[in-house]
């Protein structure tokens, strides 16, 4: 028991949980490409959202130093230091957010599958709202990968570096679209049209998420029951069943004289 409350106290919401796990394997999957793509714009498009990640990561690590009920123990004990390292966007340090993902899967494993889907379930609203941000990640970092990839084959291409790549996803996927920079090959604009349709969900859920959480009436929690409010309304229903046995009896015996 001693060694389970700390970590029930550790683990946040479970959706979050998990957007964060997903984040983890992304910036290990970053890792990977950075070792094994060449191309100088493919790779300053993966480096600029793993500085989103790093800062993404650092919120994380204040909220669990601020949530833990030992800052110490979470820390030192629990790799808080790790979790601080490898927030930082050092390709040194990075090797370190394999410890954030053990310690997501740990927390999930320790809670049990069906409590997770009970959660995931309750907060249905927040925990589709961290799957879209999720899949814009991912739509920002592969979608600028590919455009690139495709228009680099156009001589006539005006979607050239990461910063053009990253500028028009973005601006796609919010529906913008400036037109200042736009893919000119068949793929490149198939991949676009994609890009607008993922984008229309995102921000379409992102606009009912918002409506919802400031326009919805708010309810109070119950309060749970004091020790003696519970033992008066006790004593209030064995009454009552005493009252009700009573009227019984005499309707029984009501009945019994006129038979």
């Amino acid at each position: 028991m001693a060694t389970s409350a700390p970590a029930r106290d550790e683990f946040g919401n479970t959706g979050y949980e998990i957007f964060v796990g997903a984040l983890s394997v992304l910036s290990l999957v970053n890792i990977a490409l950075l070792l094994a793509v060449e191309d100088a714009a493919l790779n300053n498009v993966i480096r600029t959202i793993d500085i989103l990640l790093s800062i993404v990561f650092l919120i994380d690590f204040s909220v669990r130093l601020h949530r833990a009920p030992s800052r110490a123990d979470y820390f030192l004990r629990r790799y808080g230091w790790a979790d601080l390292l490898a927030s930082l966007p050092f390709p040194e340090l990075k090797i370190l957010r394999l410890f954030r993902l053990v310690r997501v899967l740990r927390l999930l494993r320790r809670n049990g599958g069906r409590r997770i889907v009970r959660s995931l379930i309750r907060d249905r609203a927040g925990s589709a709202l961290l799957s879209l941000l999720f899949v814009a990640v991912i739509v920002l970092q592969f979608g600028s990968l590919a455009m690139i990839r495709i228009e680099s084959r156009s001589p006539d291409a005006n979607i050239k570096t990461a910063s053009d790549a990253l500028w028009y996803v973005i601006a796609t996927m919010s529906t913008v679209g400036y037109g200042d920079v736009y893919p000119v090959t068949n793929g490149g604009r198939e991949l676009g049209t994609l890009i607008i349709v993922i984008g229309v969900g995102i921000f379409g859920t992102l606009t009912g998420y918002l409506a919802n959480l400031f326009l919805a009436p708010r309810t109070e929690p119950a309060a749970e029951p004091t020790p003696d409010a519970a033992r008066r309304r006790l004593e209030e229903l064995q009454e009552l069943v005493v009252r009700q046995q009573a009227a019984l009896a005499e309707l029984d015996v009501a009945l019994r004289q006129a038979g």
